[in-house]
């Protein structure tokens, strides 16, 4: 399960964003520690699951930085058999 969805980041303003990165890499430090250290972390994935987040909210502070707003489309499916070409 995603730690934020992409809906939710780009309703947040960007010093909401900019603490959640904070927060959120507060929070991969001591787990990446703990992993250094020996020690058991809980749930693993949740490392992955941070790292992917942070990068999502990075991501779409760019892109309002840049004036790029991507929408959250899905690309249309295609009808039909795949054409053959003839000689």
């Amino acid at each position: 399960m995603p730690i934020l969805r992409l809906k939710d980041i780009r309703g947040m303003s960007t010093e909401e964003r900019a603490k959640k990165v904070s927060d959120l890499r507060t929070e991969l430090a001591r787990l990446k520690t703990m992993v250094r250290a020996g020690g058991a972390v809980e749930n693993p994935a949740r490392i992955r699951d941070l790292r992917k987040t942070i990068a999502q909210l990075l991501t779409i502070e760019n892109e309002d930085k840049l004036g790029i707003r991507k929408t959250e489309e899905k690309p249309a499916k295609k009808s039909g058999k795949k054409e053959k070409k003839t000689k």
